[in-house]
């Protein structure tokens, strides 16, 4: 269990540090401004979850997931051209990426004897923390506040996870599950443009 855990956390870090080196593409910035992207984004919301959970730092005990957004970016550099829409690509590593680490963060908060609300808020945290320093570094609008469903993907997936270990669902299962709707809830988002409901603004009451 522990080394698809691991391969897991791989996966994401390499999603996100492609769509990490896929903004550095956009901006055409250098090699080391792609290996810094990719990351930045591949590790940073890991990063801050170990901080807070007081774990030690994944990447500096292992550093596999730093040679992947290395390896990752080196790539990119080379073949970003070849992706003709690169923003819709950068949608969808996203997507795969905040579906991913939802999860992750939630399970690891629950390792590290985390109740289930502050479990959840990590998912959250560890899914959105990375891509929205890539965004603001670069200048760009971050995907967190765009008008369509971002962070609500990385809770609803962490919220499913959580809620269906503590119910007692097999792990893998619940992962699984987990990963799925909140990468659902995203491409609706991606796909048919869906957000919640916002604030209005309504002028106050005179007395």
């Amino acid at each position: 269990m522990q080394g698809l855990i691991v391969l897991i956390d791989l996966t994401a870090v390499a999603v996100f540090a492609a769509s990490g080196a896929l903004v550095a593409s956009r901006k055409q910035m250098d090699l080391i401004g792609f290996g810094l992207m990719a990351s930045l984004t591949g590790v940073g919301g890991g990063t801050l979850r170990d901080l807070l959970l007081g774990r030690a730092v994944f990447w500096v005990a292992d550093a596999k997931p730093l040679a992947v957004c290395l390896v990752v970016a080196l790539v990119l550099f080379f073949t970003a051209h070849v992706i003709q829409r690169r923003f819709q690509v950068l949608l969808w590593a996203d997507g795969i990426g905040i579906a991913i680490y939802g999860v992750m963060g939630a399970e690891l908060a629950r390792l590290s004897g985390a109740g289930p609300l502050v479990a959840i808020v990590m998912g959250m945290m560890t899914a959105t923390f990375g891509g929205l320093i890539r965004d603001v570094i670069c200048g760009e609008t971050p995907l967190v506040l765009r008008k369509e469903v971002y962070a609500t993907c990385a809770v609803l997936a962490a919220a499913v996870h959580t809620g269906l270990v503590f119910a007692g669902i097999p792990l893998e299962a619940a992962a699984l599950s987990g990963f799925a709707a909140g990468f659902a809830l995203r491409a609706l988002g991606i796909v048919r443009g869906l957000s919640l409901p916002v604030y209005k603004g309504r002028p106050g009451k005179e007395y």
